[in-house]
């Protein structure tokens, strides 16, 4: 099932207004238009040649936020042996969890617990694939929702941010490792959307993976009101600065490369 894009371009804009506490009217004075100009926007309806107008008095790049209003970008399906991605629903919310294992000696690990995990252990005994962590980017509950389950099917060990700790878990913080066979996992904290946001780096497949949680989405970011600088600078140094053929994986959306976003996304992408 192809899993559509977490946010547009109402999303987008609302989420660099937030950040930079504009409203409406702020916005429509910073890019020279009226008020009913930005709502028309909003809807769709509005006059492409003003969406560059709004990228610039938002600080996002005008050819990618052109692409989020006509919606004619979204990510090519990604595949790769040893990584899967599991779409729950929560409440009509869809949220991510990721299965990422080693080929050869079939160690796995899970990260985020989604809210059904009936597909992912479901997997996990076709591949004959052993769990021995599950690892949490950070504690909203459409992330957490399903961890109660998972340990008491699997009873691996739970790793989670420092600064959002759950229950029984062992804390993780920048730099932390974990070997998966002959993976290995490392830790990169990537907060903003949340106080300890935590993406984490597998190394070891045929392609770098990157689960990020919240922190970064397909052509888009998770909202940080309180912290958009902060989440944005560590969006841009953390994640975006790995190789290009990295697969990202989000917490809502489709899977994602660093190549893509750094085109595509226009909080990201070159002005």
């Amino acid at each position: 099932m192809k899993v559509p894009l977490e946010d547009f371009f109402p999303d987008i804009i609302g989420k660099a207004q937030r950040g930079l506490h504009l409203d409406d009217a702020s916005l429509a004075q910073r890019a020279r238009l009226e008020r009913d100009q930005i709502e028309r926007l909003k809807t769709g309806s509005g006059d492409r040649s003003q969406v560059s107008a709004i990228g610039a008095a938002l600080d996002l790049a005008p050819d990618a936020l052109v692409e989020s209003f006509e919606r004619s970008w979204e990510p090519a399906e990604i595949a790769l042996d040893g990584l899967s991605q599991f779409n729950t629903d929560l409440l009509g919310m869809a949220v991510n969890a990721y299965l990422v294992w080693d080929p050869s000696s079939r160690e796995a690990a899970i990260f985020d617990a989604g809210v059904d995990a009936d597909q992912l252990f479901k997997q996990v005994r076709a591949e004959k694939l052993t769990i021995n962590a599950i690892f949490i980017t950070h504690t909203h509950q459409d992330h957490v929702a399903g961890l109660t389950d998972i340990i008491s099917q699997c009873r691996a060990p739970v790793f989670a941010p420092a600064a959002e700790p759950v229950a029984h878990s062992q804390q993780v913080r920048e730099g932390f490792k974990h070997k998966l066979g002959s993976l290995e996992i490392e830790a990169r904290l990537t907060n903003g959307h949340s106080a300890g946001g935590t993406s984490y780096l597998v190394s070891g497949l045929a392609k770098p993976v990157v689960v990020v949680g919240d922190s970064l989405f397909a052509g888009s970011m998770g909202g940080a009101p309180n912290a958009y600088e902060q989440a944005r600078k560590n969006n841009r140094e953390k994640i975006l600065s790995l190789p290009p053929e990295t697969i990202i994986c989000p917490g809502h959306g489709p899977m994602t490369t660093v190549a893509n976003e750094r085109v595509h996304n226009p909080f990201f992408a070159k002005r």
